[in-house]
């Protein structure tokens, strides 16, 4: 764990609650709940509903109490069915919520203390390590090794290197290599890091706020009901008139009373016939049909009109990590120089990290294990050292001594690797070419390299001044999902 060369004193738990009464709690506020009487009322006010209900009514008043009660249950019937429909989704959305860490550690009295996430204030200082879901946007005021997947934010699956605060040198970049990002995760390294923002204010916060607060548009379908219900009102209250004004001439030898409440129901009568209840019936059980489709196929439909949007959709776009691809890198390619395959895996291994949290480095340790070689084998001697990983050199390597042999395992980008190994010019020009080759192919290619010291005293101070054998390349992919058409 990294120690600072200075000590951090950090708020006192009397100011920290004194400054949460004023700024709130670290929480991004959920969207106002909707209740079952507000989701009956949504239902309610769509126009083919209220053509029901209208109906109903007017059966009622026709004297015909059987018809408006068939149309009160196909009413109630179509509710429930979209009532439930949403609270079956909602209640599955309200489950995967909460993607912050329930606990941090932080710099509280001049002592080190675990506290809720939601108690963050500006002004904290986080002690943030591998594996650890930062609740909090933050300036790094020390760091060691520090690796971020912000995947969450910018959809890249490759692990962002942080440098501490003042070292980064002037860049248009939105996202910074000095900052910490809330709902981002720690896949190396640790940090102290400065809390500045909080809440809806981080940069996951604005997402959130904006995706709550856009606008809800009517869907096509909608549209085209209400369309629907405004010609078929339209219609019959053409034919109400036409046919009110021929009854009323047809029955002279009536009252005028009795005329005028002839002629009225005669125009209902018509206009009623015109009116298509069962629509609403027909295209709510198909919808819901379609909505429990998706569901077996893990797609939750909140809103049942959707449905017919998304039977419509002819191009859809979509960020590539985690959508279509699996967003966990995979060893795709080996390629050996001057080296056995099994020799060049050890050594990979050797110069990944014991507990992985680097999506490539998971990998590179998968392959291994697939390939016979398991983690007590790989791991079974002392690690002596370790030269860490900087964005300026882009490698890193480690020391262990293993079986009585001290060996030093590197691992990097294959300019950096190339550059310390004692290898031919003809032979750089070789290397660089077979990872030109990979690349084409979509893979991110790390270069693999070793060599062997006599003793403790011979062991570099730095990688850059070791003098290392080329094992080979190694070339890693997001694969594609299995549901997605090549």
């Amino acid at each position: 764990m990294l120690k600072p060369s200075e000590p951090l004193k950090g708020l006192t738990s009397s100011y920290a609650k004194e400054l949460q009464k004023k700024v709130g709690i670290n929480e991004i506020s959920q969207e106002k709940k909707e209740g079952m009487l507000g989701k009956v009322l949504h239902t309610i006010s769509e126009p083919m509903f209220l053509l029901l209900i209208i109906a109903a009514v007017i059966y009622f008043i026709l004297g015909e109490p059987k018809d408006a009660a068939i149309m009160l249950v196909f009413v109630i019937v179509i509710i429930s069915i979209e009532v439930i429909q949403e609270w079956k989704t909602d209640k599955t959305l309200r489950a995967l919520k909460d993607l912050s860490a329930p606990t941090i550690r932080v710099i509280r009295d001049e002592l080190e203390r675990v506290i809720y996430s939601r108690d963050l204030v500006p002004g904290d200082i986080m002690i943030i390590s591998e594996g650890v879901k930062i609740p909090a946007d933050g300036t790094i005021i020390k760091c060691n090794d520090l690796c971020v997947d912000e995947s969450t934010l910018t959809g890249e699956a490759e692990g962002v290197w942080k440098i501490p605060e003042g070292e980064e040198t002037e860049t248009s970049d939105y996202w910074k290599k000095d900052y910490c990002y809330a709902g981002t995760l720690v896949i190396q390294g640790s940090a102290y890091v400065l809390v500045e923002k909080i809440g809806v204010k981080t940069e996951f916060g604005k997402i959130s706020v904006n995706v709550a607060a856009a606008p809800e548009e009517r869907t096509p379908l909608q549209k085209q009901t209400g369309k629907i219900v405004k010609i078929c009102a339209a219609i019959a209250g053409l034919f109400f008139i036409l046919v009110c004004i021929v009854t009323y001439f047809n029955i002279p030898d009536h009252v005028f009373k009795e005329r005028i409440v002839e002629s009225i129901l005669s125009g209902i009568t018509l206009a009623m016939a015109t009116i298509p209840e069962e629509f609403p019936v027909v295209l709510t059980v198909f919808l819901s049909m379609g909505a429990w489709r998706l569901a077996k196929k893990k797609a939750l439909v909140r809103r049942l009109p959707s449905v017919e949007t998304l039977g419509s959709v002819s191009v859809l776009c979509v960020d590539k990590t985690g959508t279509i691809t699996m967003n966990q890198m995979s060893v795709n390619e080996i390629w050996t120089f001057n080296s056995s395959d099994s020799e060049l895996l050890e050594i990979m291994g050797m110069a990944c990290e014991t507990e992985a949290y680097d999506p490539m480095e998971k990998a590179m340790l998968e392959y291994c294990i697939k390939n016979g070689f398991s983690k007590e084998r790989i791991f079974e001697g002392e690690l002596i050292t370790e030269y860490s990983f900087t964005n300026e050199l882009k490698m890193m390597g480690h020391v262990w001594n293993k079986n009585n042999e001290i060996v030093v395992a590197a691992k990097g980008a294959p300019e950096s690797i190339v550059d310390i190994c004692d290898i031919s010019e003809e032979d750089k020009g070789t290397v660089l070419a077979q990872v030109n080759e990979m690349s084409l192919g979509g893979m991110r290619v790390i270069a693999i390299a070793m060599t062997k010291v006599n003793n403790e005293a011979g062991i570099e101070k730095d990688l850059e001044d070791c003098k290392l054998k080329l094992c080979g390349l190694v070339g890693l992919i997001d694969p594609p999902r299995e549901t997605v058409a090549r």
